[in-house]
């Protein structure tokens, strides 16, 4: 049991969770205005892991016979026969379970909220057999973690808790459509929908950069509705400018071999480095 578990968490990359857990983090410091409580952390990284292990485990099972015709992906779990399907369906209910529970920790509003996020998470698998846009759902279903920190510490769904919400909808709408590059020909053989596949690599590049530009305006459209964030903070979204830049600047519509170092290094040193920012600005600035 314990094996398949492996395989499972391995095969859904547990460790990315770590991309919008650190948006989480600094929403719900913005929300206490400054240190939140412990057990409230806590049960909103648990609440991240829940929810981000069941819905890849549902893109798992549904893209199952997709994957199996990518040459990049066919040999995750399911495709490759390491893992049954009825594995990854007790594995899908048993974190869906977890993200509930969690979310019933926090507060009336979080349990209230918890079905239709998981709708939310879970309905992204199945964008992209009818919508060339199909990266915005995407950003809308990761943009669930600092609305949900923010639920989760004031029981509230506020203005600034949605622009950050929005900044990271842009965020990853940009850095997906890069990594959906690297699958344009393995699209247009499933008749599955991207925008590098509606509208070419060369243009969809030009997409994930406007859509990284969106996401520095909104961050800086942040400072108005806080009254904790400055000087530091402004640092940070700085950093993530020149950062974005540098990502940008790694893939060419001839050459997407950078792809990977874009996706998964420099996007984590962007959400880390950012919460980084906003914890100094949140309490000790």
């Amino acid at each position: 049991m314990f094996g398949k578990l492996k395989i499972i968490l391995s095969d859904i990359k547990i460790q990315h969770t770590f991309f919008a857990l650190p948006f989480a983090v600094m929403s719900a410091f913005l929300a206490a205005g400054g240190l939140p409580q412990t057990e409230k952390l806590v049960w909103i990284v648990v609440c991240m892991v829940g929810a981000r292990s069941a819905a890849m485990a549902f893109n798992r099972i549904v893209d199952a016979r997709f994957d199996a015709k990518n040459p990049r992906t066919r040999e995750r779990a399911l495709p490759s026969g390491r893992v049954s399907i009825g594995s990854y369906w007790a594995f899908l209910i048993s974190f869906s379970a977890l993200f509930v529970f969690s979310a019933w920790m926090l507060n009336s509003l979080a349990f209230y909220l918890s079905p239709v996020a998981l709708v939310i998470v879970f309905f992204y698998s199945l964008t992209k057999r009818f919508t060339a846009f199909s990266h915005f759902w995407l950003g809308l279903a990761i943009s669930i973690a600092p609305v949900g920190a923010w639920v989760a510490i004031r029981e509230e769904i506020s203005f600034a808790s949605l622009l950050l919400g929005a900044a990271v909808v842009f965020w990853l709408v940009g850095f997906d459509i890069l990594y959906s590059c690297m699958d344009v020909d393995a699209d247009r053989e499933n008749q599955l929908n991207s925008i590098p596949e509606r509208f070419g690599v060369e243009t969809a590049l030009k997409m994930a950069f406007v859509s990284h530009a969106v996401m520095v305006v909104l961050l800086l459209a942040l400072l108005q509705p806080t009254n904790l964030l400055g000087p530091v903070y402004l640092a940070g979204v700085v950093l993530v400018a020149g950062l974005l830049v540098y990502e940008h600047s790694l893939v060419k519509k001839d050459d997407l071999s950078k792809v990977n170092i874009a996706f998964f290094n420099v996007n984590g040193i962007i959400s880390i480095g950012l919460m980084v920012f906003v914890i100094i600005d949140c309490i000790w600035v």
